[in-house]
């Protein structure tokens, strides 16, 4: 079916743009499988993954995730590249001549990036997550350890007026060490549990805090003590609570997201901002598409005499230095407060602002 504002040469570069792309990125997708398979080969023969597990579960869902992690450096790439053989073959000088002026030129790499876009949205909000799920699960039996937690001084709200706090926690034997839990009614404190450790018992589900002291408050702030050796108690927690996935969020599609952002910020914890950063990340990261596209074809539509070299150098500098500044704002977002939302825009707006400096320059 033919979309009607568009005409043969659009459906030319649409062609062009999406080949090219697709080319890259299964060519990329294959060398990086080889060296995935070399560097986990030792994993895979000492934990007797199954061939069957390491296709299906893992390489399967690993190809995707891979793909739409980098789709935008691909789509950058590859508008350099084709973009610059048709402008080093006069097709771009043929076109501008026959009276299509940039402003419309740049009409099919518009739509090729908005499909593109949409089909990232896509799959990074809801395709994606399920079979993280199964990747992460394969690595979790197969690669490294299932859960960690390299966490000091937690501090958790488990229910409203309600706060728990441990020095540490061992994710392996689920236990907690320095144990605290303080009960508030109308901001004044009510109760206050002080022991050595927490330990989750496996055979009765709950919560066995020992060598503990129960203070208590009554209504005139006097207090009574209690010594335990030991208490047997059901919490608003549970050890997963605790030992968590480094990539536990790259399992949950965008509502989920939202609701575990919710739920970690009332228990008050200290990894808000990079869950913050994940769901920032997610929409910032599709809108790069048409950044990337911009700064490509601004870039690429003049033939140069040196041939495609120089365009393809410099679009590679380019993706590399976008990379670097992402990740020089995330780390200045988790450890210099800068909040999650500039942080990840920020890169864009600046790549933007070049982009539209670029095309100014071009149209000329």
């Amino acid at each position: 079916m033919r979309i009607p504002f568009l005409k043969k040469i659009d459906l030319y570069i649409i062609r062009k743009f999406l080949g090219t792309f697709l080319f890259a990125l299964l060519l990329i997708i294959l060398i990086v499988v080889i060296f995935d398979i070399s560097e986990k080969i030792d994993d895979f023969i000492a934990k007797g993954a199954p061939i069957k597990a390491i296709v299906f579960d893992y390489y399967c869902n690993f190809v995707p995730y891979f793909a739409n992690l980098f789709s935008s450096m691909f789509i950058f790439i590859a508008v350099i590249f084709f973009t610059s053989k048709m402008a080093g073959d006069s097709e771009i000088i043929a076109i501008l001549a026959s009276g299509v002026s940039f402003k419309r030129l740049m009409v099919p790499y518009i739509v090729s990036a908005t499909l593109l876009a949409a089909f990232s949205m896509l799959l990074i909000n809801w395709v994606i997550p399920p079979a993280n799920q199964k990747r992460i699960e394969f690595e979790s039996k197969y690669i490294k350890n299932r859960f960690v937690n390299t966490d000091r001084d937690i501090h958790r709200q488990i229910l409203p007026g309600q706060f728990a706090y441990m020095e540490s926690y061992n994710a392996t034997f689920m236990i907690g060490y320095k144990f605290a839990l303080e009960q508030f009614e109308d901001g004044q404190l009510k109760s206050k549990i002080l022991a050595d450790y927490i330990q989750w018992d496996t055979t009765i589900n709950k919560w066995r805090i020992s060598n503990c002291f129960v203070r208590t408050y009554d209504s005139v702030g006097n207090e009574t003590i209690t010594q335990y050796r030991k208490i047997d108690t059901t919490l608003n927690m549970e050890p997963a609570d605790y030992a968590h996935r480094d990539n536990i969020v790259e399992a949950m599609n965008r509502r989920e997201l939202l609701d575990f952002i919710a739920l970690e910020r009332m228990r008050g914890s200290d990894n808000i901002v990079v869950w913050e950063l994940e769901r920032h990340r997610r929409f910032a990261y599709v809108f790069s598409t048409f950044i990337l596209t911009l700064i490509g074809v601004s870039l690429s539509s003049r033939k140069r005499r040196g041939g495609i070299g120089f365009n393809i150098g410099m679009g590679i500098l380019l993706a590399f230095t976008y990379i670097l500044f992402m990740q020089v704002s995330t780390v200045l977002s988790t450890n210099a407060d800068l909040p999650p939302i500039i942080a990840v825009w920020v890169p864009n707006i600046i790549y933007g602002l070049v982009g539209i400096f670029l095309y100014s320059r071009a149209r000329k």
